[in-house]
This record gives C-alpha cells, sequence and structure tokens, in this order.
C-alpha cells in the first residue's frame, strides 16, 4: 500500500504542475514556532513546492487536490540539525576505515546516512567536517540524484598542526606528512586566512574550526586552547569578508573564550564552558549547539573494550558526561541555544533523542523545536524560505503521530516527512 501511495503521489505531482493541483494537509495540531503556538485544526495549502495558504479547519479539497490527513499528528516545520558528519558513522572499525575506505566508498555510505536523517525529519544538516565528499553530496541531493536533507557544508574543517581535526594525528613518520591550509592545518594568521579561502574555492557553506582540543582524535588533549587570537581573528575576518557563518569545535573555557571573542558565532559542544565565557556568549549573541546526543555516547562507547583507541577512553569518560550539566547552566544563564548533535559520532537517524535531553536539562518543548527551527534558519540566512510553517515559505513539512508535548520521545519517531514540497514518508 506505500509503494501505491508513493507511486500516486508522485503522479498526483507531475499532472499537479501541468494543471495548477493543490496538496492540502489537514493538521491535528500545527506547531506555529513564530508565536510559540499549537493551533488545533488548520489546513496548510501547498503548491509546487510553496506554502501558498494556512487556515483555520479543515479545507475542503478540490477534484484535482491531493489531501493528506494527518489529523491524528503534530505538524511542524522540517528540522535542522546544525551540528552533523554525513561522511562516517561511529564503529569500533572507524579509525581503521581511514585507510581503507576510498573516497566512492565514504560517498555511498554518506548517501545511506543522509537519507536515514531526511526521513527522521531532519530537512536541513550543517554538515561540520569531513573530506569535501559533504560537499559533492550537497551537490547530488541539490539536483536530485541522491536523497537527503539541504546540506550546509563545510567541506573540510580547520585544525591547527597536530590539533583536533588534523587528519594526520596517530599516523607514523612516514604517511603523517606535513598538511597545509588546502588540507584544512593552518600555522598564523595568514595560513588561517588562506584556508577559509580554500574553503570558499571548494565550495563551502559555512567555516568549521577546532579550537580546543577533542574527545576522538588521536591526540592526548582533549579540552586546551589551539588557535591563538591572531589567526582567530584572521579566520572571522576572512569569513566575513566571504559571507561565512563560522563555527568552533570547543571544549575548553580558554579557547572558548578566545573565539567567542574573536567573534565565532556559534560554539559546538561547550563541554567546560565558565560562567566568563557564558557571559560573553550573551553580550555577542553567540549560540550554543549542546550536542548531548553525542556526550551520552561516547560515555557508553569508551566503556566498551576496544572500541576506542587507549587514547581516547579518558576524554570520552571525561568529557561524556560533562555536556548535559553545561548544558543546564547555559541555559538558565541565558546562553542562545541551537539545536545540533554531532550525529554520525552516533547511530545517523537518531537524531531526534537530542530533544529529550535538552527538555530534561530545563529547556521547554516550544523553545527547543524553535531551536531546531527559526534559530538555524536565521544563523544561516535562509529565514526568508524555511525554519517555519508560513505562507510563502518552502513546504518543509514534519509531522509525529500523537502530542510531543505531553511525550518528547515522539521526537524519535516522525512519521511524516515533506521536503520542498515532495513526500518522502508517510506512515
Amino acid at each position: 500500500m506505500k509503494k501505491l501511495l508513493f507511486i500516486f503521489l508522485g503522479i498526483s505531482a507531475f499532472w499537479g504542475k501541468l494543471y495548477g493541483q493543490k496538496t492540502l494537509i489537514h493538521c491535528g495540531r500545527l506547531v506555529d514556532v513564530v508565536e510559540g503556538k499549537v493551533l488545533e485544526k488548520y489546513t496548510i495549502t501547498i503548491e509546487g513546492k510553496e506554502i501558498t495558504n494556512i487556515s483555520e479547519g479543515y479545507q475542503k479539497a478540490g477534484k484535482s487536490d491531493d489531501l493528506i490527513n494527518l489529523k491524528a499528528y503534530t505538524v511542524m516545520p522540517g528540522l535542522f540539525d546544525m551540528h552533523v558528519h554525513l561522511e562516517f558513522e561511529s564503529s569500533p572499525n572507524t579509525y581503521m576505515d581511514r585507510f581503507k575506505l576510498n573516497e566512492a566508498d565514504i560517498a555511498f555510505r554518506a548517501a545511506v546516512y543522509a537519507k536515514r536523517t531526511l526521513l527522521a525529519g531532519f530537512t536541513s544538516v550543517r554538515d561540520l567536517g569531513g573530506s569535501g565528499v559533504n560537499t559533492a553530496l550537497r551537490n547530488a541531493i541539490s539536483l536530485g540524484l541522491a536523497e537527503g536533507p539541504r546540506i550546509f557544508s563545510c567541506g573540510k574543517s580547520i585544525a591547527t598542526t597536530g590539533g583536533h581535526a588534523d587528519p594526520t594525528n596517530g599516523r607514523s613518520q612516514e604517511l603523517m606528512g606535513n598538511p597545509g591550509p588546502q588540507d584544512g592545518v593552518i600555522n598564523g594568521p595568514a595560513e588561517a586566512s588562506k584556508a577559509v579561502r580554500q574553503r570558499y574555492k571548494n565550495g563551502a557553506d559555512v567555516i568549521k574550526i577546532t579550537a580546543t582540543g577533542g574527545v576522538l582524535s588521536v591526540a592526548k588533549d582533549g579540552s586546551g586552547p589551539q588557535f591563538n587570537m591572531e589567526e582567530l581573528k584572521a579566520i572571522v575576518a576572512t569569513s566575513n569578508d566571504y559571507g561565512f557563518l563560522t563555527a568552533a569545535h570547543a571544549h575548553g573555557a580558554e579557547g572558548m573564550r578566545r573565539a567567542v571573542a574573536a567573534g565565532i558565532k556559534t560554539i559546538e559542544h561547550g563541554t567546560y564552558m565558565s560562567e566568563e565565557v557564558m557571559k560573553l556568549m550573551v553580550e555577542k549573541n553567540a549560540f550554543l549547539v549542546p550536542t548531548l546526543t553525542a556526550g551520552k555516547a561516547v560515555e557508553i562507547n569508551a566503556k566498551k573494550p576496544g572500541y576506542y583507541p587507549p587514547i581516547v577512553v579518558p576524554k570520552a569518560l571525561a568529557i561524556g558526561p560533562q555536556i548535559q550539566s553545561t548544558f543546564e547552566k547555559a541555559y538558565k544563564f541565558g546562553v542562545p541555544i541551537c539545536f545540533g548533535t554531532d550525529a554520525g559520532v552516533f547511530k545517523h537517524g537518531t537524531n531526534g533523542k537530542e530533544f529529550g535531553y535538552m527538555t530534561q536539562g530545563g529547556m521547554p518543548m516550544m523553545e527547543v523545536i524553535y531551536s531546531a527551527t527559526l534559530t538555524p534558519a536565521e544563523l544561516l540566512g535562509v529565514s526568508e524560505t524555511l525554519g517555519s510553517i508560513s505562507v510563502g515559505k518552502t513546504a518543509d513539512i514534519v509531522a509525529t503521530k500523537g502530542n510531543p508535548f505531553e511525550d518528547v520521545s515522539l521526537m524519535e519517531k516522525i512519521g511524516f516527512v515533506m521536503k520542498e514540497g515532495k513526500v518522502y514518508k508517510m506512515e
């Protein structure tokens, strides 16, 4: 029956383009993120890729119109995950795979992860670090050659020599080489600017740096600062020139402080964020992307013998449990929050778990949904077309059966997904 339904919807979409057919969605509950309200018994009208009308009550469909019945569902804008890694998925083989997989292998896997992400309700993602396959996947999805979320790609993130995201960490001297700005590894402000310009040349949408040590890199330090202020200022200034949104992976407080002071817009993870950094982020309107699901996952995996290299285990056990409490403190302090999970560190398609962890941290459900819809759309400069269910915006619409305001776990069970007016999932 599902296959027949999708064939019918596909044929309907084709003829609809020719004859002006509309799609009507009957919504039992409709989340209005602009007003912060849940509306009951509404109809959304879609023509092509665009929302053309939103009206109270269940409007009657014309003979040539397509009607989608979501009366038992809570309907909301397509979700954003502002921190994913579509090129990989954590496993005990991850570190060896770097030496075994070719770009083509990575691309086929990434396509699977992308579709899984879309079907989980995430119609847009920010990919914060890969090899460049992430940018190629973005293009393939945009051209209709693959199915997945709309991707805002950083390509390869920027690190310092030996820092988190130096791709040669842990290799033998023979394989280590001397990666430079083209590879996303810099030393000094001139190379920092060059690395940003190289990302622009490679077709990136955003810039991501690793401002401190990290958990999963094959290096001892998990939290110390790894960029000096001159390098950070050069990255921000060059990024601003090219219109890039900037993000910084950061666990330690000093690396965060430097990044925010230099003008970096989003801090990823924020594990050991101090009150000084929180105050600075409020002043600068910089956003925390908490990645709580990843923190939980690395702690669990670190307790499995042989899952991570020995040098990673103590970092994972120390940092993983801390992220949740930091988020709770940052939210209460008033730090702006944007939804992001670090999917890839855990299984793609389970991104919805983050909603539960964020509400456990004291953030009301409506605010969490806002942080996964309008907030990222505004940060990425696409709020005129995405981020809310509004007339004139693109028809990115998702729904879950039941009421997630009463049971947050329903955000892990998205049953309807529409992207740009096309239905990808209907249960």
